[in-house]
């Protein structure tokens, strides 16, 4: 599987061709150093092998989950989404189709927000969160750029034989894509925490009111029932006057 445009086997293809180049006159302890490395490269590749599929797989289900409907009210999905695709961005071409995404949901949304201004809040924070997807998708071009360039770097060290400068970018790289991987998923958890909470405001903005159109109905209530026994007791005749017949 690729990694930011340099394939993974790509990162082992030089030290393969320099073990092969080592003569079969090697000090055992030189043989149990590099059957040593060897095994731990195996463990690391891995490693990163099973991490970058479980991502991929996560993303791909996100994205699935969350994909909008037309006429959708569920505004915050068109972020998860958004996040779901940059996670997914191998090349800087996948990555400015996930910013491409997010920005023409902002304007689908500011467009929303016009002629919803019930939901407006709900809106706002979905484009907030949009926004902040075009900048991590900058962000993210720059890390691939520079990890293309280690690339070039790191093979070029190999050709030269110098096997322990390459091992060092190697892991360096590695490490800084591991990095970026974590983060991209913290990503996708904090626009999934913003959706639950502008739910949870959604709702309790209309339970109160609900509250206080009860209230309201209830204050009528007692308003046209006071009026009305007073119009009742207005409208009742004047007792007659008592007329004395004592002489």
């Amino acid at each position: 599987m690729g990694i930011s445009g340099v394939s993974a086997s790509g990162y082992y293809q030089g030290q393969t061709t320099l073990s092969q180049n080592v003569p079969s006159q090697t000090a055992p302890v030189q043989e149990e150093e590099n059957a040593l490395v060897g095994v731990l490269e195996e463990e690391d590749r891995k490693t990163l092998t099973e991490m970058m599929k479980e991502a991929r797989e996560q993303a791909e289900q996100r994205e699935k989950m969350f994909q909008i409907p037309k006429n959708s009210r569920r505004y915050g999905d068109a972020a998860m989404t958004a996040y779901a695709k940059l996670a997914r961005a191998r090349s800087l071409g996948e990555v400015d189709a996930a910013s491409g995404y997010a920005r023409r949901q902002i304007a689908r949304l500011r467009a929303a927000k016009g002629s919803d201004s019930e939901n407006a809040d709900r809106i706002q924070a979905a484009i907030n969160q949009l926004q902040k997807a075009v900048n991590r998708a900058g962000r993210k071009k720059r890390e691939i750029s520079q990890e293309k360039l280690t690339a070039k770097r790191q093979a070029k060290l190999e050709r030269e034989k110098r096997t322990r400068e390459a091992k060092r970018l190697r892991h360096q790289l590695r490490s800084k894509q591991a990095m970026r991987m974590i983060r991209e998923s913290g990503y996708l958890r904090e626009a999934d925490v913003d959706n639950r909470l502008q739910d949870q405001l959604a709702a309790s903005k209309a339970e109160l009111n609900r509250q206080m159109e009860q209230l309201a109905g209830q204050t009528q209530t007692a308003v046209d029932t006071a009026v009305q026994q007073y119009a009742a007791a207005s409208a009742e005749p004047a007792p007659a006057p008592e007329i004395s017949v004592q002489a």
